[in-house]
């Protein structure tokens, strides 16, 4: 099939899921660019529903897949990107697994920044972390601006949302330790994590004294004394490592 308007019904509905959250959770659906991204989505399984392509594809989609040849100007109408690459595509979004329990997880608390997000998907599928907990208001996982930064960890990655009681809830179970610039707060290294999660805060205000209170204890990242602190993304990069290191 082909599409040659930039008023195509169909890249309308594209330009809506980049746009909007909202769209995006009423669809069950979110949307991805380049032929990078789509390899990964295939390979992990990925409900991918349209693909528009300005190419010939090189990836094996599933049946179900629909595919529209564009041009060049369509693709840049549909795609969230200034200067798109050759496809851009939708793809259900998953159903929650949910979180049995929280050992080897890190909870994202108000991390607004989607970079920020992505980046730590990432790193967790680096780092085996079974699942990233979102609380608060968190960027939105399905953005385009996330799922590119996380190159991929989206599609293979558990994420689940979780309110403040639920995450209380399983605190009760699993220790839950805060990384804080607390004078109490305990070098992460001395900390025993293997079965416990660790909780990284906004960028700017870090944890809520609501998350805070729920937590077993406080841990720090030794550095320098001339830094103060480390960026959201990489601190969690950090604390995964840490977690999981004798896993590795």
């Amino acid at each position: 099939m082909e599409i040659v308007s930039r008023k195509n019904e169909r890249v309308a509905h594209f330009k809506k899921l980049a746009a909007s959250g909202e769209y995006r959770r009423e669809c069950r659906e979110f949307l991805c660019d380049g032929g990078k991204l789509l390899e990964e989505a295939v390979k992990w399984g990925a409900d991918i529903h349209e693909v528009m392509a300005a190419v010939e594809l090189s990836t094996e989609l599933p049946p179900s897949s629909r595919v529209y040849r564009v041009t060049r100007e369509v693709l840049e109408a549909a795609s969230p990107m200034k200067t798109p690459k050759d496809l851009v595509f939708s793809v259900g979004m998953p159903e929650n697994r949910g979180v049995p329990d929280l050992r080897g997880a890190v909870i994202l608390e108000n991390i607004q920044d989607p970079g920020n997000v992505g980046t730590i998907l990432r790193s967790a599928g680096a780092f085996g972390v079974g699942t990233v907990a979102l609380v608060g208001e968190c960027a939105d996982i399905w953005s385009p601006k996330t799922v590119r930064a996380s190159m991929g960890a989206v599609f293979r990655e558990n994420v689940a949302e979780l309110t403040m009681e639920e995450l209380r809830s399983l605190s009760k179970i699993t220790p839950v330790y805060g990384a804080a610039l607390r004078r109490d707060a305990r070098d992460i290294r001395s900390v025993d994590l293997k079965n416990a999660a660790v909780a990284v805060g906004n960028e700017g205000s870090g944890l809520s004294k609501e998350l805070l209170a729920l937590c077993a204890g406080t841990v720090i990242i030794p550095m320098d004394p001339k830094c103060e602190s480390l960026n959201a993304a990489v601190a969690a990069s950090v604390i995964m490592w840490e977690i999981h290191r004798a896993d590795l």
